[in-house]
């Protein structure tokens, strides 16, 4: 493929994902194949000579539609958003085209500095302390990581290091086997999977604190814990506060907990991926108050920021932490401006050396929509949650499970947990709305996450009315 066929081919692409957007509605949002549908669709070996393009786009429609998860249907309501619109698309293709590895300033100086100012411009949008930020040639600053996941290893592997630096410091015939099997990691019992993965990937001891009624970890619980473990003659270490659990939207007590990390000189890590992009809107910011106690704090604009997968905002209070614990400097990544202190490498700052040049979507994203643009989506998908709850509570048959503050609903029949877990599966067999459930306590929980960008009211409604009609069926065959 030359220039010349590029441009044609490029301009049919683009017209093929305007299409497939403007016409997504029109899809199941769920897939209708089984497990290995995709093999005996395709040969067993890469082809030999050149094929067409033509026949590359044929069976698109072909094998690979059929076997898509629609996740940006007006109808997907699973898991949590997944960012898209039109400028982070056309940003991803610059990034193609330019393909720089930026791994270091000199690697390419424009993929460094954007990044730098683009998370000091998304720290401003969420009134970040000034202590995150780098532009004042502070000690913090903020990086693109690829997931939330990735975000709080990198957090837990920098706060493993600089525990064990103090420890040898003070007492050097310490050796780092015998301080690793005595750290302890903290967090909630709703907190993500992801929490327990880093833990184990950092070999370290991950303990879960007891939520309260409101599926909240308190400081009570966790000192308690903390006291216990001390006594033990364990080490405290880290601890992870969730602002917008996975499950219900929850939210830690960040007031409580973040005085608590700081006397006991642990590091504290906020982990909201999903909700932290709500916090861009005044009405919402109250969410994150006690951000100035964490030592790092982590969202996904990936998520509900319209920028697309994937572009995870970490920033850290003081940025030496971080990279003490991933510098390396080989001779052949070296460069004559690594020492001058007015740029950083962020390979230092992550997990792989490899980086695209993901602040070009964010940077076009935050220019066409501007910061009023972005509030505006917010909030439509908070109003639209909040339509949802309406419409569940008016029906005397469901219950709502828990407060509903942005844009997730939680709600189920009253009843058992089978009977929940029966019309999930007619929902999701019947395949015109998708959702996912979750456990809260004891109790199987259906979740209405809003989540495409081009969701409206009308979409929630039919929504609705497709639930309560498998619901009439679901309860009309338990009384058979």
């Amino acid at each position: 493929m030359d220039a010349s066929e590029f441009r044609r081919r490029g301009k049919e692409m683009v017209d093929y994902v305007a299409d497939y957007l403007e016409g997504i509605e029109g899809r199941p949002v769920y897939p209708d194949v089984e497990p290995g549908y995709l093999r005996p669709l395709i040969p067993t070996t890469a082809p030999q000579e050149p094929e067409a393009y033509e026949d590359i786009i044929k069976d698109i429609e072909k094998i690979i539609m059929p076997g898509v998860t629609h996740w940006h249907s007006p109808y997907f309501f699973a898991y949590f958003p997944t960012a898209s619109s039109y400028p982070s698309m056309l940003a991803d293709m610059l990034c193609g085209a330019i393909g720089c590895i930026g791994f270091s300033w000199a690697a390419s100086p424009a993929c460094t500095e954007l990044e730098t100012v683009m998370m000091d411009w998304l720290g401003k949008m969420l009134e970040l302390p000034e202590a995150f930020l780098a532009e004042r040639a502070g000690e913090g600053g903020g990086v693109i990581q690829g997931s939330a996941s990735e975000a709080t290893l990198v957090a837990l592997l920098a706060a493993r290091t600089k525990m064990i630096r103090q420890l040898q410091a003070a007492s050097p015939e310490l050796t780092q086997a015998a301080i690793m099997e005595k750290l302890v990691a903290y967090t909630s019992d709703q907190a993500h999977s992801s929490v327990e993965r880093a833990g184990l990937i950092g070999g370290v001891k991950l303990k879960t604190i007891p939520s309260d009624g409101n599926f909240s970890m308190r400081a009570s619980a966790l000192q308690e814990v903390l006291e216990q473990d001390k006594a033990a003659g364990l080490i405290p270490f880290f601890v992870v506060v969730t602002l917008g659990t996975t499950s219900c939207c929850s939210f830690d007590n960040l007031l409580e907990v973040g005085p608590i990390c700081n006397l006991e000189g642990v590091w504290l890590h906020i982990d909201a991926a999903y909700a932290g992009s709500a916090f861009i809107c005044p009405e919402f910011r109250y969410l994150l108050n006690g951000v100035e106690f964490a030592d790092s704090f982590n969202f996904n604009p990936h998520k509900w920021l319209l920028v697309n997968f994937d572009c995870s905002a970490m920033w850290v209070k003081k940025r030496t932490d971080l990279t003490g614990a991933f510098k390396m400097d080989p001779v052949y990544l070296k460069h004559s401006h690594q020492d001058s202190g007015l740029i950083t490498d962020y390979r230092h700052w992550q997990i792989p050396l490899g980086r695209r040049f993901r602040s070009l979507k964010m940077w076009f994203v935050f220019r066409m929509y501007g910061v009023k643009g972005l509030q505006a989506y917010i909030r439509k998908h908070v109003a639209l949650s909040h339509e949802f709850e309406s419409l569940v509570r008016q029906d005397p048959r469901f219950e709502i499970c828990t407060e509903v503050i942005l844009g997730l609903v939680c709600f189920r029949l009253k009843g058992s947990n089978q009977l929940n877990e029966t019309l999930l599966e007619k929902i999701n067999d019947a395949k015109k709305i998708h959702l996912v459930p979750c456990h809260l306590r004891d109790k199987f929980v259906l979740r209405f996450a809003v989540c495409s960008r081009t969701v409206e009211s009308t979409h929630v409604q039919l929504a609705w009315e497709h639930i309560r009609e498998l619901a009439s069926s679901v309860l009309r065959t338990e009384k058979e």
